[in-house]
């Protein structure tokens, strides 16, 4: 057991840095947000040791954009990524990645290593193919182990995972694309079987990242770990599976939803949820193990709302906690995320603030962290806010999206949410919504608030810097 005169020094050093980011995880699908069907007692644990934030936004409702935004610290009317720009195709040897984050950005990952930190991303990249400049061992990271491609991650028993710039290949899994749909005469435990393998995505992410944090024995470390977890297809071991009630599912999935077709389609779920958890579970161990876990920043968060695809069924898991919109939406539900801040010492422990903020805040407050130059960034510092010094006003937060049918929207003094939603659909009206009284966004305001709305045009025509690559439907004109 160490001394709190140990403790209390080793808490004023600049601390490590483990930033979890889950995919696809609602709001309403951890213990200290409400959840009641899966258990996730690690999660609930850096609740209990530190700070649960209510009011923590993703800059984008979509993978890749929220990605590059978390790293990048500019919102998504800045971002040179916006979208999930696809390279390549579905099939092995196709090619793979999504569009590539610019070398010219400067992300978190380059400010720690700046500051001599060992600096390593481990889970689902998406800002970058093989051999681009998105790669991330050319965006900070010194060591890099899991997907490049977030197509290649809708299958979460894959053939292969990247480690560096190297495959590494998965030798008991087998190839198979992960969209498929089978008639109910083929539901058969047989079928079922073929798209279950024997090494799990999740499980080799955890023990990478177990390997590498035991490793920093001695000097700083950044780790980013981006869990596929639990993003579909509906994919799990089948032991994990079989812990929740057989009776959860009365009709297997038969991938008539897209991705791959699920005997269990609610307990595999759960199991992806849990499989999250118990990752987290072995980062605090580890860190533990190596005498690390009181001078370490831990956050927690997910990259966007829960899916509307995949035969989730977020209305049994509550997974969006009451409030509107899924993924891909710019209500409530695609945007507002869980946050988990653990930091001994510095974090307070065991409350709840209703501190408005979003992901690219993170980049100035790790920067103020760890002692690095931000770059160019749309957020701001949150240390004071974190240790529970003062609560900062936000003058207004903004998003948008180019993507399946488009949408701004803005929050302005931490309570007024203006949208503009169905762009592509040539939709022209904004509504408002009071997130004090209406957090699920049911009483749409605009016709009592034009000055409202006036704001929300302004700032939106303010905000928003046209995109060659992610032009904003009805409001851009494509560039050729």
């Amino acid at each position: 057991m160490l001394s709190a005169l140990v403790i209390a020094a080793a808490v004023t050093a600049p601390p490590n840095v483990v930033l979890i980011f889950a995919d696809d995880l609602g709001i309403g699908e951890v213990g200290a947000y409400g959840q009641q069907k899966v258990p996730t007692p690690n999660l609930d644990r850096l609740a209990k040791e530190g700070t649960t934030f209510t009011r923590f936004y993703t800059a984008s409702p979509v993978c890749a954009p929220s990605r590059a935004s978390l790293l990048t610290g500019k919102h998504s009317g800045r971002s040179p990524i916006r979208g999930n720009k696809e390279v390549g195709g579905w099939e092995l040897n196709s090619g793979e990645g999504q569009m590539s984050l610019p070398s010219g950005e400067r992300t978190i990952a380059e400010g720690f290593k700046e500051r001599g930190y060992a600096t390593a991303a481990i889970g689902k990249w998406g800002l970058g193919a093989p051999g681009s400049e998105g790669h991330p061992n050319n965006q900070g990271f010194d060591t890099f182990f899991g997907y490049l491609c977030q197509r290649q991650a809708h299958n979460l028993y894959p053939a292969y995972l990247w480690h560096n710039s190297d495959v590494h290949l998965l030798t008991e899994n087998r190839y198979f694309r992960p969209s498929v749909k089978i008639t109910p005469e083929l539901a058969t435990e047989e079928t079922f079987a073929k798209f279950v393998g024997k090494q799990f995505a999740e499980h080799e992410l955890r023990a990478q990242a177990v390997k590498w944090i035991e490793q920093q024995k001695k000097g700083s470390f950044f780790l980013y770990y981006a869990s596929p977890m639990p993003h579909v297809s509906l994919q799990a071991p089948p032991d994990e599976v079989a812990k929740f009630p057989l009776e959860w599912d009365p009709e297997p999935y038969l991938g008539q939803n897209g991705y791959v077709p699920a005997k269990r389609p609610r307990a595999t779920y759960a199991a992806m949820i849990s499989a999250l958890d118990t990752s987290v579970g072995a980062i605090l161990d580890t860190l533990e193990k190596i005498g690390k876990l009181d001078n370490t920043l831990i956050i927690f968060t997910s990259d966007n709302g829960p899916t509307f695809l995949g035969q989730v069924d977020r209305a049994f898991f509550n997974s969006s906690a009451g409030l509107r919109g899924t993924k891909s939406t710019g209500y409530e539900g695609g945007i507002r995320m869980p946050m988990l801040v653990r930091w001994p010492g510095q974090v307070p422990a065991g409350i709840k603030s209703d501190q408005v903020s979003y992901s690219p805040d993170l980049m100035p407050t790790l920067a103020a962290v760890a002692g690095f130059k931000p770059g160019s960034h749309d957020g701001m510092d949150l240390v004071a806010a974190w240790r529970g010094e003062r609560k900062t006003p936000r003058k207004q937060l903004y998003f948008e999206f180019p993507e399946n049918g488009g949408f701004l929207a803005a929050i302005f003094d931490d309570r007024w949410k203006a949208i503009r939603p169905r762009l592509a659909q040539g939709n022209k009206s904004i509504e408002i919504y009071d997130l004090d009284k209406d957090p699920a966004e049911t009483t749409d305001l605009a016709a009592t608030r034009p000055d409202l709305v006036r704001r929300a045009e302004q700032y939106f025509k303010r905000e928003h810097r046209p995109s060659r690559d992610f032009p904003l439907p009805g409001v851009d004109t494509p560039v050729k």
